[in-house]
Order: C-alpha cells, then structure tokens, then sequence
C-alpha cells in the first residue's frame, strides 16, 4: 500500500529561482569573464608602460641636452675664449653621452646680453614606437663672459 501525501505548492514554483541562484553561483558558470577582462585591459596596460618609458627617454635627453648647454657654456664664456667654442664643446659632450637618445642636433650660441654668452641645444628624443618621431626637446644655459677688472680701494 502506498500513501501519498498532497503537495501545497507545485515544486518548480519555489525550485526553479533557488535552482537558477545556484547554477549561476557555480564554478565555472562565468567561464571566460577573465579572459575578456585580460584582452579588453591589456591594450591599455601596453599603451601605459609605452607612455612612461617613453616619458622617460625625453626626460632623459632633456638632461643631456641641457648638460651640454652648461658645458658649452663654460667653454664659451672662459677668458679669451673662440666665439665658436661653445659650439664645439656642447657637440663633444653630446657625441661622447648622448648617443642615439638625442638625434637632430642642432647647436646654437648667442649673446644672451652685454657681457654674457648663451648656448642653446635642440634636438629630438628617441622614440620607442616606429614610424612615430621623438618629442622636441630645446634646452639653454647662459653665464657672464669671463674678464679682467681693475680692483678699487
């Protein structure tokens, strides 16, 4: 003999919400999440360690630039100095450190004003990204010419 005993609820009423809870729960129900996430943030992760080495080499070509400008400088303003020495020191200097960080030098000396000397470095930084030039780069330094003066009592 068998009894049955009568349901009050239908069982798929209160089943089916806890059963679909559960199987999104699961392990592995959100197969594939991280490997969207992964190829969706990876670009933007590349183009960010791109931009601070890149920062980088222009910070660091900005550095050599103006190292040479100091150095032509202190050549040029020495007593009795060639007006073409501040030139060819800051060349010197940037062909002995600067290798391929600076490209497309071009060095100038000016008067900066009566009694002082100006050097002024230009250039281009190294890009890491081909086809895509380095960022400008412009540096000077200036000091007074070196001179004899009559001492006073």
């Amino acid at each position: 003999m068998t009894v049955s005993v009568p349901r009050t609820r239908p069982p798929d009423a209160v089943a089916g919400p806890v059963r679909r809870a559960r199987q999104r729960n699961r392990p592995g129900a959100q197969r594939g999440s991280v490997t969207i996430e992964v190829v969706v943030l990876f670009p933007v992760l590349l183009v960010m360690v791109i931009a601070i080495v890149q920062y980088g080499l222009w910070y660091h070509a900005r550095t050599l630039a103006l190292a040479a400008a100091q150095q032509g400088v202190t050549a040029a303003r020495t007593y009795t100095a060639e007006p073409a020495a501040g030139t060819q020191a800051a060349r010197e200097f940037l062909d002995s450190h600067a290798a391929d960080t600076l490209t497309a030098v071009t060095i100038t000396t000016a008067t900066a004003g009566p009694g002082q000397v100006g050097v002024q470095v230009s250039g281009r930084a190294m890009s890491i990204v081909p086809g895509i030039p380095g960022l400008d780069v412009t540096q000077s330094a200036a000091g007074p010419i070196e001179r004899f003066t009559a001492g006073g009592p």
